[in-house]
C-alpha cells in the first residue's frame, strides 16, 4: 500500500534544474503513470500497490506539483516541458520504452511525449483525455475563474468550480479527505495552467504511432471527454476502447477494481506481443 505516503518514499531527478520527484514500486515491464490538473503522484494510490503486482511502477509529480508546487504562474509549466520532463526520466530511470498511462490532463501530456518520441512507448493508455483539438473559449473561461477566485482568496471556491467544471455537478463536495488535501496543495498550479500556450494538439502528429493504444472513459465521465476519444480514433486505427462502469472522469478511483484490471490486462498482452 502506498499510503502513508512521507517524504521518505520519494525518489528525484534533476529536470533542467528542476526536481522531479517519483515514487517506484514492484518489477517487470515498465508502467508510467501521468497525473492530471490538480493532482500528483498521490492520485494514484489504488494503482501503485496493484500494477507493482506485475509492473515496474514509476509514478511521477509532473514539474510545478506537490512536493514542489509553484506558487504563481510559471512559463516552464507547459505542455512540452512536461514531456521533456518525462523524456528524462525515462532514459534516466527507466531505461527503456514505457507502457505510458495518462489520465485527463496528463493524457494530453502523454500524447505530447508520445507525438514527440514515439520511440520511448511501448503502449499508450488515454483515460479521459483531457483534449482540445481547437480553442475552446469555454476552457479559458473556467479556468480564468478559477484563477480569479484564487487570487482573492477564495481557495475552496476556485477549486470547487474547476473541479465540478471538469468532472460534473457536485463532485467537489463529494470528495474524500486525502483527495481534497491533495488538490488544495496543488491549488496555486492552476495559476500557471491558466496562462499556458499551446495546449491546442493536432491529432495528425499522432498518427504515425504504431504501438498498442487503449481509450478509457467512465461509464457517467461528461460527454467531451468521449468526443476527444473520438478524435484520436479516428486517426489511430488500432486503438481498442473501453468504458469502466460505474466511474465518471476519476475513474481509476470511482471503480479502481475494474480500471486496474483492465489496465493491467492490455499492458500484459501489449507487452507479451511487443
Amino acid at each position: 500500500m502506498l499510503e502513508p505516503l512521507t517524504h521518505s518514499a520519494l525518489r528525484s531527478i534533476d529536470a533542467g534544474g528542476s526536481p522531479l520527484s517519483y515514487v517506484e514500486s514492484g518489477d517487470g515491464p515498465v508502467l508510467l503513470l501521468v497525473h492530471g490538473s490538480l493532482c500528483d503522484l498521490r492520485y494514484w494510490r489504488w494503482q501503485i500497490p496493484a500494477f507493482g503486482r506485475h509492473f515496474r511502477v514509476i509514478a511521477p509529480s509532473l514539474r510545478g506539483y506537490w512536493p514542489h508546487a509553484f506558487e504563481q504562474a510559471d512559463p516552464t509549466f507547459n505542455l512540452v516541458q512536461h514531456a521533456a520532463d518525462l523524456e528524462q526520466l525515462i532514459d534516466e530511470v527507466a531505461g527503456r520504452p514505457v507502457h505510458l498511462l495518462g489520465h485527463s490532463r496528463g493524457a494530453r501530456v502523454a500524447l505530447e511525449l508520445a507525438a514527440r518520441t514515439p520511440g520511448r512507448i511501448a503502449s499508450l493508455i488515454l483515460a479521459d483525455p483531457g483534449l482540445q483539438t481547437v480553442p475552446s473559449a469555454a476552457a479559458m473561461t473556467f479556468q480564468r475563474q478559477a484563477v480569479d477566485r484564487l487570487a482573492m482568496g477564495d481557495v475552496e471556491g476556485a477549486l470547487q468550480g474547476f473541479i465540478d467544471t471538469v468532472n460534473g455537478a457536485d463532485t467537489w463536495r463529494r470528495m474524500t479527505g486525502w483527495f481534497k488535501e491533495m488538490v488544495r496543495d496543488n491549488a496555486a498550479t492552476l495559476f500557471s495552467q491558466a496562462a499556458e500556450q499551446g495546449t491546442v494538439f493536432e491529432t495528425s502528429r499522432i498518427q504515425p504511432l504504431r504501438c498498442p493504444v487503449l481509450l478509457l472513459g467512465g461509464e457517467h465521465s461528461p460527454p467531451r471527454f468521449a468526443r476527444a476519444m473520438d478524435s484520436l480514433q479516428a486517426v489511430l486505427t488500432q486503438a481498442e476502447r473501453d468504458v469502466i462502469p460505474m466511474a465518471s472522469h476519476g475513474m481509476n478511483l470511482g471503480n479502481a477494481h475494474a480500471f486496474n484490471a483492465r489496465v493491467e490486462r492490455f499492458v500484459l498482452r501489449a507487452h507479451a506481443q511487443a
